[in-house]
């Protein structure tokens, strides 16, 4: 007899406590727009893992079976909590991948914002897997500029190319010639061709 095999979503699922997965499946019966929403007073803020919260655990189980359209007005109308959890949400297989490449807008706004967390977490695998180049490129530059590490940026490595190095380049000489430091993690992609 074969194991079975787990979702992404199942093995989030099973590190909720039970009292939480109780509400979840109470959640799971009402509108997202209410749910959605009401997951922190209920649930809590508890670290589950180091990449988890139960309340992000929770949103993001809330979401797997969403319509696009909801995805993105829980995301539009929510606050820097839920908009962070619909962003961890799109790494997880069971909901990113029926979106297709719909989410991109959440992507977007994500690394327009000033807010670090949400510019981290927008660049997971579903970037990595949907962001255009062009839009990739910027958002690299956009976390040299926010001190956000390089090392949060999904499939860095492998979608670095000569103009982002050059990118990278100009920004080193322009840090260097105002006698600031370049930052650490960018001095790995100076000395490194693609």
């Amino acid at each position: 007899m074969r194991p079975e095999v787990l979702t992404p979503a199942t093995e989030l699922e099973m590190l909720l406590p039970a009292s939480a997965r109780t509400w979840l499946a109470e959640a799971r019966r009402q509108p997202l727009e209410t749910a959605f929403p009401a997951a922190a007073r209920k649930v809590g803020r508890d670290r589950l893992s180091p990449a988890w919260t139960t309340d992000q655990a929770v949103r993001v189980l809330l979401l797997v079976g969403a319509p696009a359209t909801d995805v993105l007005d829980v995301y539009r109308y929510g606050d820097a909590a839920e908009k962070l959890a619909v962003l961890h949400a799109l790494s997880v297989a069971d909901v990113a991948h029926p979106l297709d490449d719909q989410a991109l807008p959440i992507i977007e706004d994500a690394i327009r914002t000033n807010d670090r967390r949400l510019l981290a977490a927008a660049l997971g695998p579903y970037a990595t897997h949907h962001l255009p180049q062009h839009a990739f490129r910027q958002a690299v530059l956009k976390c040299v500029f926010a001190d956000v590490p390089l090392a949060v940026v999904d499939g860095l490595p492998k979608r670095v190319d000569q103009e982002l190095i050059r990118m990278m380049s100009d920004f080193a000489a322009e840090r260097s010639a105002a006698g600031r430091d370049t930052p650490a993690d960018l001095e790995a992609y100076l000395t490194c061709p693609p």
